[in-house]
C-alpha cells in the first residue's frame, strides 16, 4: 500500500463519514477535513438541520455554509434497507464515523457501533450526545443552551445584578467539536498500535464541565463559590470595559501590579500612589470609584487613538470590535482565519479558517461547503457502482443527487402554490 501524499495535509489518506447535524459533530468532522481527511457528509433527503435555519444566500443557509467546508456530500435514504446496503459499502471504506443521532433512530438506520463495525471492524466510531451515552439523562434531546443551564454557566455569565445570560456564540458546541477531532486523533494512534478501532462518546455536558476547571474546579478545591462578575475579575482590578470619546469601548485588564502602573503612565495619572488604588486589595475594595475615574480618562480619546496609546505602553488592551471590524482585523486576516472558497453556484464565499498552523504538513481549506447530494454520483462510482446502477439508485429514491433534490423541491413548491391558489 502506497503512503499518502501528506502535502494534502497530515490526515491525507483517511476517510471520515459525517452523519451528524447542526454544529458539534459536523464542525469536528470539518476540522478533520481541514487537516486533509476525505470527509464525506452523508445526509438524508431532508438534510442537515442547519440547511433549514438562518439567513439565506441563494439556495443555501448561512449556518450550514459556515460549518461544513472541506467535505463532499452524498444523500442516502437510510430508512430504506436497500440504501443501508449502499451505506455498508461506504462504511467499509471509512476510518472514522461521526454521528449525533439518538436511539432508537440510530439502530433503525443501521448506524450503531456494532452495526457499523460489521462493515469495518476497526472503525473509530464517535457519537455526540447532549448529556452522555448512559445515566439518568441519557436519551434526552439537548443543545448548547441546556448544557449551560445544567453546568451553571448561565449563573456565572452576565452582570452581577442582572439575570443569567447565555454565551453569545455556541461555545459548548464549538468546544465539543474540538473534543470530537481530538478523540479521533487519539483513537487513530491507538489503532495504529493495536489494530483495533473503538467506540467513543462525547457529550456537551462533559465538554462544558471540562471547560470550568477555573470555576467549578476552584470551588471543589477550596469551597470558594464562583460569582457572576460581568466584565470584572474576581482577583484583580481594574479589569473591564471602558468607554471612549467616539461612543465605542475598549477592554483594559491588569493581572499584576506592573500592568496597573503601565495603565497609569499611559493615561497620565498617579493612581498607583493613591492609597485607594496602590495595591490589588485596595483596588478591589474600591472598584466602583476606580472604574469611574478610569472611564473619565478613557473618554478623552477616540477608540483607535486610545488603543494605540495603550499598546505603546504595553498595556493589556483590545478594542471591542463590531462584526464589521472583526472581518477586517489585520491579525485575523494575517492568520488566515477568514479565507475565500469558490462555490459552484454562489461564487466566492468567505469562511472561517483553520486554527492550526502546520509547518511540516501544511493544512488549508480545500473544498467549499458542499451542496446537498453534490457528490452522490461521484462517490457511488468510487464505490464501484456502474452508471446504470447509479441511475437506478437515484430514480428509486435510495439515493439522491443535487439535481434530483432540486427537481423534487421545485415540484413541492409548485404543488404548494397550487394548493394555496384560490378556486376559480
Amino acid at each position: 500500500m502506497s503512503k499518502p501524499d501528506l502535502s494534502a495535509g497530515p490526515l491525507a489518506g483517511l476517510r471520515v463519514l459525517d452523519l451528524s447535524t447542526m454544529l458539534a459533530g459536523p464542525y469536528g468532522a470539518t476540522l478533520l477535513g481541514d487537516l486533509g481527511a476525505d470527509v464525506i457528509k452523508v445526509e438524508s433527503p431532508y438534510g442537515d438541520e442547519s440547511r433549514h435555519l438562518g439567513p439565506k444566500r441563494g439556495e443555501e443557509r448561512g449556518p450550514y455554509l459556515s460549518l461544513n467546508r472541506s467535505k463532499r456530500d452524498i444523500v442516502l435514504d437510510l430508512q430504506q434497507p436497500d440504501a443501508q446496503a449502499v451505506f455498508a459499502r461506504l462504511a467499509a471504506s471509512a476510518d472514522i464515523l461521526v454521528t449525533n443521532i439518538r436511539e432508537p433512530a440510530l439502530s433503525k438506520l443501521g448506524l450503531d457501533y456494532e452495526q457499523v463495525r460489521r462493515h469495518r471492524p476497526d472503525i473509530i466510531w464517535i457519537r455526540v450526545t447532549a448529556f452522555g451515552a448512559d445515566g439518568p439523562y441519557a436519551g434526552r434531546p439537548g443543545i448548547d443552551f441546556l448544557a449551560q443551564g445544567y453546568t451553571g454557566v448561565l449563573t456565572l455569565n452576565g452582570a452581577p445584578e442582572g439575570e443569567p445570560v447565555r454565551t453569545g456564540f455556541p461555545a459548548v458546541d464549538v468546544m465539543t467539536s474540538l473534543l470530537v477531532s481530538n478523540a479521533a486523533l487519539a483513537a487513530l494512534r491507538a489503532r495504529e498500535l493495536t489494530g483495533a478501532g473503538q467506540r467513543i462518546e462525547v457529550s456537551l455536558l462533559d465538554a462544558l464541565m471540562h471547560a470550568q476547571a477555573s470555576s467549578i474546579g476552584t470551588y471543589l478545591a477550596t469551597g470558594d463559590r464562583p460569582q457572576r462578575t460581568g466584565n470584572r475579575s474576581l482577583y484583580f482590578a481594574p479589569s473591564g470595559v471602558y468607554p471612549t470619546r467616539d461612543g465605542k469601548h475598549v477592554v483594559i485588564t491588569t493581572p499584576g501590579e506592573k500592568f496597573f502602573a503601565k495603565v497609569c503612565r499611559a493615561l497620565g495619572t498617579d493612581w498607583d500612589t493613591d492609597p485607594r488604588f496602590h495595591d490589588i486589595d485596595a483596588r478591589l475594595a474600591n472598584q466602583d470609584e476606580l472604574d469611574r475615574v478610569m472611564a473619565v480618562h478613557t473618554r478623552r480619546f477616540d477608540r483607535e487613538e486610545l488603543v494605540v496609546r495603550l499598546i505603546a505602553a504595553d498595556v493589556l488592551t483590545a478594542p471591542i470590535n463590531e462584526v464589521e471590524d472583526v472581518i477586517k482585523d489585520p491579525q485575523i486576516l494575517h492568520n488566515r482565519m477568514i479565507v475565500p472558497v469558490e462555490h459552484p453556484e454562489l461564487g466566492r464565499i468567505d469562511v472561517t479558517g483553520i486554527p492550526l498552523h502546520f509547518y511540516g504538513t501544511p493544512v488549508e481549506v480545500r473544498k467549499h461547503p458542499p451542496m446537498q447530494g453534490e457528490h452522490t454520483r461521484e462517490l457511488l462510482a468510487e464505490l464501484g457502482y456502474a452508471q446504470g446502477e447509479i441511475d437506478t439508485l437515484i430514480t428509486s429514491g435510495l439515493a439522491a443527487d443535487h439535481l434530483e433534490l432540486r427537481r423534487q423541491r421545485s415540484e413541492r413548491r409548485t404543488r404548494r402554490a397550487a394548493e394555496r391558489a384560490p378556486a376559480s
